[in-house]
């Protein structure tokens, strides 16, 4: 059985508002491990604004500010500022998004306080959809996937954003993708951001079980397989140019493995899977070459 080396101090209450099999509370719980109690959270509109509990009660044992939908990464520099005029720049400031916070409506506040280079961190739990608000697709969602607003009929025909690669061309200090199903390194990773100065930038793989039509006790198994199949690999970059691939499949599973554990890819023919393969290996030749990889 593995053991995983976690830090025993929780920063999350138990009682919290996710649905069963939620990877985003995963991610928040794992985070703010990492990160201790001397973080204060910026949230925007997003599944972890309900996740966290209505007023007054919150799920979360450090400061919380929530924000408006667009303004998570504003909202964080301008706490960052407050913070740094007091003297207290011992504390962590974590901006805490989902997908669709990030990709797509608060991307402009995200770029500005990256090019600013602002002493943050932005963590976006990446679920492939706002299903906050009721599965809809959102830039993240992947080729060929279901939600309400891409039916089965009219499914997603455009690739995933690639957030990692427009962070990365900001040349900030740090950016990482992580997940849920890999604790280890995803602590690693946000233990490694917290101790450096400047934007850094966590793109976690979250799972939600409702939006994706999935088991809840089968998260993990998917987070784990979408790392095998390399649908989303886990790596480092450091000031925009180095790549650090942090976990290489000995044997690469297909990725039929991984789609048909998901009720939002049923519909998918034989060939479209294997255009997804085909964009699958591309991408991971890529990835490999830009981290001296074979």
């Amino acid at each position: 059985m593995k053991i995983f080396n976690l830090p025993e101090k929780e920063n999350m209450r138990p009682g919290h508002l996710a649905c069963q099999g939620c990877g985003a509370a995963l991610a928040m719980r794992y985070t703010l491990k990492a990160l201790g109690e001397k973080t204060i959270v910026t949230i925007p509109a997003c599944c972890w604004s309900v996740i966290d509990g209505p007023f007054p009660y919150s799920s979360l044992k450090v400061p919380l500010f929530h924000c408006a939908f667009e303004t998570a990464a504003a909202s964080a520099a301008g706490i960052r500022a407050g913070l740094d005029i007091k003297g207290l720049e011992d504390i962590n400031v974590l901006a805490w998004a989902g997908d669709g916070g990030t990709f797509d409506i608060g991307i402009q506040a995200l770029s500005g306080a990256a090019e600013r280079n602002e002493n943050i961190i932005y963590v976006c739990y990446d679920n492939e959809a706002y299903m906050n608000t009721g599965i809809q697709r959102s830039s993240a969602t992947p080729y060929g996937a279901w939600t309400t607003t891409t039916p089965v009929k009219h499914y997603k025909n455009r690739p995933k954003k690639d957030i990692v690669a427009i962070m990365a061309a900001h040349r900030i200090p740090y950016v990482a993708t992580a997940s849920v199903g890999y604790p280890d390194d995803l602590i690693r990773k946000v233990e490694k951001a917290k101790n450096i100065k400047g934007t850094k930038f966590i793109h976690i793989y979250a799972p939600c079980p409702t939006g994706w039509k999935c088991k809840p006790d089968d998260t993990i198994k998917i987070s784990r397989l979408a790392v095998e199949t390399a649908v989303f690999p886990l790596y480092e970059i450091e000031n925009g140019y180095k790549y650090i691939l942090n976990i290489k499949p000995e044997v690469k599973k297909p990725v039929t493995e991984y789609l048909k554990m998901q009720g939002r890819f049923r519909h998918l023919t034989e060939k479209e899977i294997e255009m997804i393969q085909k964009e699958v290996d591309f991408q991971w030749k890529r990835l490999l070459e830009k981290c001296n990889q074979n």
